[in-house]
């Protein structure tokens, strides 16, 4: 079962997938477009009539139907000899969809995982030797400058998970939240916190009580503290199901303009106001194949 930092890790892209694409050729020096708008798409690979195959984010950089380039991102947090052996599958799955530009993104959070997924794969066809992307501890950046950290939420997020035992790290982070846009600190610290070592968990709780940011989300009460519903068990609950349902919600109608589906407002408001996860999980998994809002609802 994946760990709730595989899951932070992953709804970090989801919810932001530039940031696959920032990674890329910012820190990787991997050529990608960059004219094309970016969206995820379905993670449901198939090999009929044998077993299905699940990355965990699939990204397009264009339109499924057009894209230019395909980016698959996988969590790894430890040395999987079988996992090592499905990234190629997972490369030639998306190619033969796409017959674009493939690249594979391993996040590694361990140094020691990070050299074990960077080495070359070899396979059973001929000159075919397949080499993942790797994102290690080494590959991001020790930001330290509040402004820099801000500039870059999504990296400054990563370094608290890869460097947050370095202070500085963790305190340019909570002064960034402050320079975010509006209503997007509470969203890049649950992302943090989450991806977060459980010592570096405590260090971040420390900075954030010291200071007079404004933690006004259901999540950031829960952990930090500020607010009426502290201590109360229905609260903290109500206040991840909204949590989930609010960022949930975001990745639908993201999904849904990647796609090109027309989204009339009616419809956006209703995805937004719902607070049933159960269907709005559903909504996100017809997303990847209706072309109207109406089949998506339906």
């Amino acid at each position: 079962m994946p760990s709730p930092q595989h899951d932070a890790i992953n709804g970090m892209f989801r919810e932001h997938p530039e940031f696959a694409v920032e990674v890329l050729r910012d820190l990787k020096g991997i050529e990608v477009p960059e004219t094309a708008p970016v969206q995820v798409e379905s993670n449901d690979f198939n090999n009929r009539p044998s077993q299905d195959f699940r990355p965990d984010t699939v990204i397009t950089v264009g339109p499924f139907q057009e894209a230019q380039h395909g980016i698959i991102v996988e969590v790894q947090q430890k040395k999987t000899a079988s996992k090592r052996r499905q990234l190629p599958r997972y490369a030639a799955q998306l190619w033969l969809l796409l017959r674009r530009p493939v690249t594979v993104l391993c996040v590694c959070p361990e140094a020691d995982a990070a050299a074990y997924y960077a080495e070359p794969i070899a396979t059973e066809l001929p000159g075919y030797v397949f080499r993942a992307v790797v994102l290690g501890p080494n590959d991001v950046p020790i930001i330290t400058d509040p402004a820099e950290a801000a500039a870059h939420p999504e990296l400054a997020a990563m370094g608290v998970m890869m460097h947050g035992r370095q202070e500085p790290v963790l305190k340019a982070f909570v002064d960034a939240l402050e320079l975010v846009e509006p209503g997007y600190g509470p969203q890049y610290l649950e992302y943090a916190y989450n991806m977060a070592a459980e010592a570096v968990r405590r260090i971040l709780e420390e900075l954030v009580s010291s200071t007079s940011w404004p933690v006004y989300t259901p999540f950031a009460k829960q952990h930090f503290g500020r607010g009426k519903a502290e201590g109360r068990k229905e609260g903290r609950e109500e206040g991840l199901v909204e949590g989930r349902t609010e960022g949930e919600a975001r990745a639908l109608l993201m999904v849904l303009s990647g796609r090109g589906v027309e989204v009339p407002e009616s419809a956006r408001e209703r995805i937004s106001a719902c607070t049933d996860v159960q269907a709005i999980e559903a909504w996100l998994k017809r997303a990847a194949v209706v072309k109207t809002v109406d089949e998506l609802f339906g």
